[in-house]
């Protein structure tokens, strides 16, 4: 067993790395569609899909989100729900292996069929249950409102990219009663069932290796990270070492 230390940037390379292989995603890069939410995990997991596609010229996770969690200075901060002159130029729709430059989830929402996959970041992660949640500030319940008539009614596979940062230690659903009564402020929470996937899935996914959360947080640049603590057959850990050595040194994000 070895312990790895990965910074909230470094966990969401690592998801999205993962996720490029994901036997789902290959499978519909290949025939279907791929809905890409904006967010910010999802700009890397775009990016490394576009890239193996050899597309991501005109991509950049800059502005790729409609809504963020900036510090208690400006606690949320928004680039548009529509293509406007903040820079937000749409999701990242991709039919049969080739981009849709231009296009939000709400463009094809009603052409999605089975076989299909959509990408939603989340918020809260109920790790043990392996549960997510999303925050909602959108009286029409923005993006994941839009998905998920479709994800229930159509059997759209629905995919959560989300770091383990985010986790919790209450129940989700519970939470959501609280948090949405009427009286509350701030943002309602929207549990949601879908596949989540962490930092643990994606090690497992690339390398075949068992990882668990073992310890958190750090200071100058290592606020949010997350130790794991990996196992498995030698040349497993082996390769999830070099994979973790790899995205050790990820920026962390900016705007």
């Amino acid at each position: 067993m070895k312990q790895f230390l990965i910074t909230p940037a470094a966990g969401k390379r690592l998801i999205a790395r993962a996720l490029a292989d994901h036997p789902s995603i290959k499978q519909v890069l290949k025939s279907g569609t791929l809905v890409i939410i904006a967010g910010t995990t999802n700009g890397y997991v775009a990016e490394e899909i576009l890239t193996s596609l050899g597309q991501q010229e005109g991509f950049s996770r800059e502005k790729f989100f409609r809504g963020i969690v900036l510090p208690p200075v400006g606690l949320t901060t928004k680039s548009g729900q529509l293509k406007d002159e903040t820079g937000f130029l749409g999701d990242v729709v991709i039919v049969n292996g080739a981009w849709q430059k231009g296009l939000t989830i709400f463009d094809v929402i009603d052409n999605l069929k089975k076989g299909d996959v959509i990408l939603k970041g989340a918020n809260a992660l109920q790790l043990p249950e392996k549960k997510a949640a999303i925050y909602i500030g959108h009286p029409q319940s923005g993006t994941i409102g839009a998905a998920l008539p479709a994800v229930v009614g159509r059997r759209i596979r629905l995919i959560l990219p989300v770091g383990l940062e985010k986790r919790i230690d209450t129940n989700v659903d519970e939470l959501a009663l609280r948090i949405n009564s009427p009286g509350t402020d701030g943002p309602c929470l929207l549990p949601v069932i879908g596949e989540v996937f962490t930092e643990i899935d994606a090690i497992y996914t690339l390398t075949g290796a068992q990882s668990e959360l073992v310890a958190a947080g750090g200071v100058a640049g290592a606020e949010g990270s997350i130790w794991l603590a990996v196992s498995g057959q030698p040349q497993q850990v082996a390769h999830a070492e070099k994979l973790i050595k790899s995205i050790y040194h990820e920026p962390q994000f900016t705007l």
